[in-house]
């Protein structure tokens, strides 16, 4: 990084205080930025982490305050302010101001935008009682209050998200049904090898299938959801349903900003929108040099190792952003970590262990070239998979960004 002192690096305003703000507001006081430091979260809460909320919180397993990021000793050490349940109304990019639903405006040298994802709907959804997304804690004490009174779950959508609620409520001794139109579960995501085995594993559980098939519309009597009525025809009874069909970027506020909005806000190799204005996280589309295209990721590891490097760029370096993606997901006794960008298109090589025992890696290719690695209940073959096939070992984006 070049020599710089940090606090004429200027005022740092980060919208967003879950994950990717927090972890950008931490990179920079642990790179010597001494400048002002304000978060504004629309939530009350204290920032808290997103992955245990279909799985730990969702089941009962931890209090809501173990999902907590950090304590309140760990926050007040940051020397920050923290502007809680007052969420970002607009922006200048020109003038780097936020104005707040409450009217109040902020102002900043640097504006770090992490506003994340809102989950998508069903037409009509919310009209009715017991329909339910999962994105943020109210949503999961919400949803887990309704599981602990309901038989019959429905889980509209295949991916992680909906596949880790299934596997909770089937814990919780829920029926539990999935629709999607996907042939396998996570199919769109890893392809069929692993998704049909995921699939297996679920109906092994006891968890029924409906795939192939889309739904029509929610049907429900006195306000309350009754089933899922699907394009076949078939309704599906339901006490409680899910609805899991992917989220879109948190954009909507931005509308006349001046930043370029497309699948999330478009950033340069640097994670830059404009002069001073910067986007870290599920809402970030960026330039990555090493693919040549643009990306946006979904996930919790992005958001850290993306932090790292916009928290450098604020104070004066001039580091693109590459990552090797990850994530993972937990679903009964299955631990399935994946490594890079795997495609349905893809050529997937089992190169350790066994899948009929539910213990494996797998490397993932297309054209001769690795894109991905897998594994399920192998995580060290993976991580020595990764630093054989992909680029440097896990990490190593991150720490050169630190």
């Amino acid at each position: 990084m070049p020599e710089k002192d940090h606090a004429t690096a200027g005022s740092v305003l980060i919208v967003g205080a879950s994950a990717a703000g927090l972890a950008t507001a931490e990179a920079l006081r642990r790179n010597e930025y001494q400048g002002a430091l304000t978060l504004l979260d629309a939530e009350q809460h204290p920032p808290y982490d997103r992955p245990p909320l279909s799985k730990q919180v969702l089941k009962g397993d931890w209090e809501p305050s173990r999902a907590h990021l950090r304590t309140d000793e760990q926050l007040a050490a940051l020397d920050a302010e923290f502007v809680a349940g007052d969420a970002a109304a607009s922006f200048d990019s020109a003038a780097r101001t936020i104005t707040t639903r409450t009217g109040r405006q902020l102002r900043a040298d640097h504006v770090v935008i992490a506003t994340g994802m809102h989950p998508r709907t069903l037409p009509g959804q919310n009209a009715l009682a017991g329909v339910h997304v999962l994105r943020s804690m109210g949503d999961a004490l919400r949803l887990r209050r309704d599981l602990l009174g309901a038989e019959r779950l429905v889980v509209v959508g295949a991916g992680v998200l909906g596949t880790e609620v299934a596997a909770s409520a089937r814990t919780l001794g829920l029926d539990v049904t999935i629709v999607a139109p996907a042939t396998t579960l996570l199919g769109d995501q890893v392809g069929d090898v692993v998704g049909g085995l995921l699939t297996q594993l679920h109906t092994e559980q006891g968890v029924r299938m409906r795939l192939g098939v889309a739904v029509d519309h929610l049907t429900g009597e006195d306000g309350q959801v009754t089933g899922v009525r699907l394009s076949s025809g078939e309704v599906l009874p339901a006490s409680v349903v899910v609805i899991a069909v992917g989220a879109r970027p948190a954009t909507g506020w931005l509308t006349g900003s001046g930043l370029t909005l497309g699948d999330g806000i478009e950033c340069d190799a640097h994670c830059r929108a404009a002069p001073g204005t910067w986007a870290v996280g599920d809402v970030a589309s960026w330039y990555d040099v090493r693919l040549g295209r643009r990306l946006r990721l979904e996930n919790r590891t992005n958001a850290t190792e993306q932090a790292q490097t916009v928290a450098a760029n604020i104070l004066g370096a001039t580091r693109p952003y590459t990552p090797v993606p990850y994530f993972w997901t937990d679903q009964y006794a299955a631990k399935i970590q994946v490594h890079g960008l795997p495609s349905p298109l893809d050529n997937v090589t089992v190169v350790e262990g066994d899948v009929e025992e539910r213990r494996f890696a797998a490397l993932y290719s297309q054209g001769g070239r690795a894109t991905a690695v897998l594994s399920w209940n192998m995580p060290k073959q993976a991580r020595l998979l990764r630093q054989q096939h992909l680029t440097g070992p896990p990490g190593a984006d991150a720490a050169r960004s630190a």
